[in-house]
Order: C-alpha cells, then sequence, then structure tokens
C-alpha cells in the first residue's frame, strides 16, 4: 500500500521532477478545509494506483519557493507532473471519480 508523502522545496526535485512515475502534487495548507476533505480522497488514490502513479503533497505555508515557481494562488491545487514536466493542473476540491476521470490521459 503506497501512502501519500510530503515533499517540500528542499526535496521537491528528488522526488518529483526526478520521479520515474507520473507524480500528482497536492499544494495544500493547514487552513484550508477543501485541503483537508481531499485528504482521505488522495489516500485511496495513492493506494489504488501506486504502481502507475505517486502521490505527494506539499505545503503552500512552508515551501514558499515551489508554490511561487509555479505560480499555485488556490488551494487545493493538483498538479500532475512527467518526465520533470508539469503536463496537468486542477484547482479546488473534487471526488475520487472525478479526478481518476481528470487523471485518465496522464496515467
Amino acid at each position: 500500500m503506497t501512502a501519500v508523502t510530503d515533499v517540500t522545496d528542499t526535496d521537491f526535485e528528488a522526488e518529483v521532477i526526478g520521479a520515474e512515475l507520473p507524480v500528482l502534487v497536492e499544494f495544500t495548507a493547514d487552513w484550508c478545509p477543501p485541503c483537508r476533505q481531499m485528504a482521505p480522497v488522495l489516500k485511496a488514490l495513492a493506494s489504488e494506483e501506486g504502481d502507475r502513479l505517486k502521490v505527494v503533497r506539499l505545503d503552500v505555508d512552508s515551501n514558499p519557493e515551489t508554490t511561487n515557481a509555479y505560480k499555485v494562488l488556490s488551494m487545493p491545487t493538483f498538479m500532475v507532473f512527467r518526465d520533470g514536466e508539469p503536463v496537468k493542473s486542477m484547482v479546488g476540491a473534487r471526488a475520487k471519480r472525478r479526478l481518476l476521470e481528470e487523471l485518465a490521459d496522464v496515467l
């Protein structure tokens, strides 16, 4: 079972840019209710799709470099990285089924 891991400005390059699998990054914050709502969805997604997709979380408050580099303004923002490049971006909480549908073209 694969878990959602936390990444930081320090290890973002190694964990996300250098990853072999596509990576779904949730830009999140402790004070964001929709972000908390997404926690079980992302946990289930990581568990079910762990062999095809890596799922990570980045706290925007404690990691401003990465947040600013990708011009993230709203929480939660989801970005999919493949081969070190952002290939998809989505803003706002969503149901697992809808998230899977939106990820279908990048998995």
